[in-house]
């Protein structure tokens, strides 16, 4: 009996990792019903492990701490993991829709911050970036722009799954930036 509480205990801890998560948005909603009105809680949740894994969530529900609670557990089941380049920023620059949010993220040299609103800065922090540049244009809905800002995060490729999907290996593919330049430069 205890050496299987112990496997319970060992396998609770290696499948959930120690993950920070953030409130975005609380919203009280209601439900019109004969008497008259119910109100209920719907909360939006961002959660990440701060090493390139950030997932959302919603979550409705009579009482604030279980709508979180719910959104929690939304947002863990639906986790997304994002190539980082040294930890810290983002590869290449992207942009991210959804319906009729729309946002633009840049990488951003050593010391930069996060620069971003609101919603895009609870995806950033939760993600683990230190370091990047986003402006959100188009809708303010934080559920859409959130959606947009993983949509954006979700097409990023690092140098080492660019160098797989073409066969090459990754100095390769960092090589070809750098030659470039000097290439032009002695044909003129």
């Amino acid at each position: 009996m205890a050496r299987e509480d112990n496997r319970r205990d060992r396998r609770d801890r290696d499948e959930a990792p120690e993950f920070a998560d953030r409130l975005v948005a609380i919203n009280r909603v209601s439900k019109t019903v004969k008497g008259g009105k119910r109100f209920g809680f719907a909360a939006l949740v961002v959660v990440g492990d701060q090493k390139g894994r950030v997932g959302f969530g919603k979550g409705k529900a009579k009482e604030v701490p279980e709508a979180i609670r719910k959104a929690t557990e939304a947002a863990k089941r639906a986790m997304i993991r994002v190539p980082l380049r040294e930890g810290r920023t983002l590869h290449h620059d992207m942009e991210g829709r959804h319906g009729a949010g729309k946002v633009v993220m840049r990488t951003a040299p050593q010391g930069t911050g996060i620069i971003a609103g609101g919603p895009m800065r609870a995806v950033f922090e939760m993600l683990g970036v230190q370091d990047v540049v986003a402006k959100s244009n188009g809708s303010q809905n934080p559920y859409n722009m959130i959606r947009a800002t993983l949509n954006g995060l979700q097409k990023e490729t690092s140098p080492r799954m660019v160098a797989q999907r073409r066969g090459k290996k990754v100095a390769d593919i960092l090589k070809r930036g750098d030659e470039a330049p000097t290439a032009q430069a002695a044909e003129a």
